[in-house]
């Protein structure tokens, strides 16, 4: 006897359909022994869009006449998606306990649309009236708060920092060292030398340059020098030479200096006074830019005795450079001797007396030097000249009954 191996026990109660061959029903054949179509769909996925054109709903029937689509629907658009949250705004934790919500961070808050707006595009956040449930992040640039009056005070007095250490063992004793006096004037010793080696070696300059180098000052002071000396060449005044100009040393005065030194010669009290111009050519070949004279101090000595017969002064005079100026400068002739033999006043008697006194009516001269004490603008001292005349003629003649 054929032996029937379905169980019709367990397809009365719904079970699960045996995966044996044997127990399968035959699929029934067309004409042509192939085997027929299934009579039913296989079951799909009614939420998943890639089976669109083998669902029979009326939103694809609508879209595509030809039951073909490329795969979305009205479904796919319009998915209103999980109407409940997930999970609470909060933790059950912290609902037990009853704590603030307020500052609790909900990780959930992303998926239930309650979370910060990260991103303002595309007008996302400018609908705070429709979006309330979205909260703007607060903004990165601190508002400016309206200062108390401790405030106000903290920034007029120092402010203690209570976070400075104190000196403690953390300061080395070099450190401790250069707070002091003694020690920052070392630092600034020790930065001198370094600077002065330096610009020794030509590495550095003077005063923060880099061009006053030691060879730069070397040649600046050279070029200094030889200015100097040009300058000085040029300016500095040399002495001049004086000689007498002709053959009469002395010539007669006139004017009022005349009329103030009386022409006398007494035997009884041996003496003689009487004016007279020396008339002195001044040498200024030498000189560059013209020579200033601020005083000239002149002497007369007799030179066979060697005895001052007289003295003069001459004022402030301007000579022109590289020439041979004369000059006339008034002298005041006056000696005193002891009696009428004294050497001196013989030879300066003779040499002014009358000439129809004499018995050869010649008039003999006289030998005297003259001294200059010259003060020269541009010199720090006053210079000395001297002239020496020799048979000098004496200016005037003295009266025939003069004994």
């Amino acid at each position: 006897m054929d032996y029937d191996r379905k169980s019709t026990v367990s397809s009365f109660y719904g079970a699960r359909r045996s995966t044996d061959i044997l127990n399968a029903n035959p699929p029934t054949t067309g004409r042509r022994g192939q085997y027929a179509a299934p009579s039913a769909r296989p079951r799909v996925d009614s939420a998943s869009s890639f089976y669109a054109d083998r669902q029979s709903r009326a939103s694809h029937d609508l879209l595509n006449q030809h039951g073909q689509s490329a795969g979305y629907n009205a479904s796919s658009f319009f998915d209103a998606g999980r109407q409940e949250p997930v999970k609470g705004g909060v933790d059950e934790e912290e609902v037990v306990e009853a704590e603030p919500q307020a500052d609790s961070w909900d990780i959930y808050a992303d998926f239930n649309n309650v979370g910060p707006r990260y991103s303002a595009a595309f007008g996302i956040g400018q609908r705070q009236a429709q979006d309330s449930s979205y909260h703007q992040l607060p903004s990165s640039t601190p508002t400016s708060v309206p200062k108390s009056e401790a405030d106000v005070e903290s920034t007029l007095t120092p402010v203690e920092l209570v976070t400075v250490p104190a000196l403690g063992p953390e300061w080395q004793r070099s450190e401790l060292k250069s707070m002091t006096k003694s020690g920052r004037r070392e630092l600034k010793g020790a930065e001198r030398k370094a600077k002065w080696k330096a610009w020794n070696r030509g590495d550095i300059g003077l005063f923060g340059t880099r061009w006053f180098t030691k060879k730069f000052l070397v040649f600046s002071v050279f070029g200094l020098c030889v200015l100097i000396g040009i300058t000085l060449a040029i300016t500095i005044p040399r002495v001049p030479a004086i000689t007498f100009s002709g053959s009469n040393p002395l010539t007669q005065i006139s004017g009022s200096f005349n009329d103030s030194i009386p022409i006398e010669f007494s035997r009884s009290p041996a003496n003689f006074s009487f004016p007279a111009y020396a008339n002195v050519q001044v040498d200024t070949s030498g000189n560059i830019i013209p020579l200033t004279f601020n005083s000239i101090n002149a002497q007369v000595w007799y030179t066979s005795t060697n005895m001052q017969v007289a003295t003069g002064y001459f004022g402030k005079k301007t000579l022109p450079a590289k020439s041979f100026p004369v000059i006339q400068i008034p002298l005041n002739f006056s000696y005193v001797a002891t009696n009428d033999t004294d050497p001196t006043w013989v030879a300066w008697y003779d040499a002014c007396k009358n000439v129809a006194t004499d018995a050869n009516g010649v008039q003999p001269g006289i030998n005297f030097e003259l001294i200059l004490n010259m003060d020269i603008a541009g010199l720090p001292t006053t210079q000395s000249a001297s002239a020496q005349a020799a048979n000098a003629g004496c200016p005037f003649q003295l009266p025939v009954n003069s004994q």
